[in-house]
């Protein structure tokens, strides 16, 4: 579809008499993006999801644009007002309860990943994983497992596996000898604690689904 096709098809169907083929051009270049309502009908118009338009939805408001879901579903389905919804998608700062964040995991339809991105607790996520690789992994099993909304019995392997992996790292640098293995020990580790999300998610059963 040219993008004079595209914009007859937004304006004829969804009553958006401000799109004209320049628009449409805009956006295919990058140079202006489409608002909820334009982004919806550019969807319908092309016979395709929202998401499909979009790149990987990071914040609040692209996870519900992909969706094509109103904010009203959300704050309803998340249990929240919808102010007060409206809010923390502006600021893209989640401030709901733990009953609230299910919730919303199960509304957006959320992948772990996502679900501790859009929540705000990828920070804490990632301290408590290297304690647990750092020291004794069960006694993190349960704050883990708090965080993500997960059964304590999912988190076993996975912390057990992340702990095991981050161990057998350092015990492999080391045995080069020397000051230089302390060294490549230390880099190691740093790395592996640096990057402990992108370890971690591989290991936690249905993660990216």
């Amino acid at each position: 579809m040219a993008p004079g096709h595209v914009a007859y098809g937004m304006r004829a169907s969804y009553g958006l008499a401000h799109v004209t083929p320049d628009t449409v051009m805009a956006w295919e270049r990058g140079l202006a993006a489409p608002n909820a309502t334009e982004l919806a009908a550019l969807a319908a118009t092309l016979w395709c999801s929202p998401g499909e338009l979009m790149g990987a939805a990071t914040t609040l408001r692209e996870h519900r644009l992909a969706r094509g879901l109103a904010p009203e579903d959300v704050a309803r389905g998340a249990g929240v007002e919808i102010q007060a919804y409206l809010r923390m998608e502006e600021t893209n700062q989640w401030r709901g309860t733990d009953r609230q964040s299910a919730a919303l995991s199960r509304t957006l339809r959320l992948p772990l990943p996502d679900f501790v991105t859009v929540t705000g607790r990828a920070d804490e996520l990632a301290e408590l994983l290297r304690s647990a690789v750092t020291t004794r992994w069960q006694g993190y099993v349960r704050p883990v497992s708090k965080l993500l909304a997960v059964e304590k019995r999912d988190l076993e392997g996975p912390l057990r596996k992340l702990h095991e992996d981050y161990q057998s790292r350092m015990v492999r640098t080391l045995s080069w000898g020397g000051g230089a293995g302390a060294d490549a020990s230390g880099h190691a580790g740093r790395d592996f604690l640096d990057r402990i999300l992108d370890h971690f998610w591989p290991l936690v059963p249905d993660a990216a689904a």
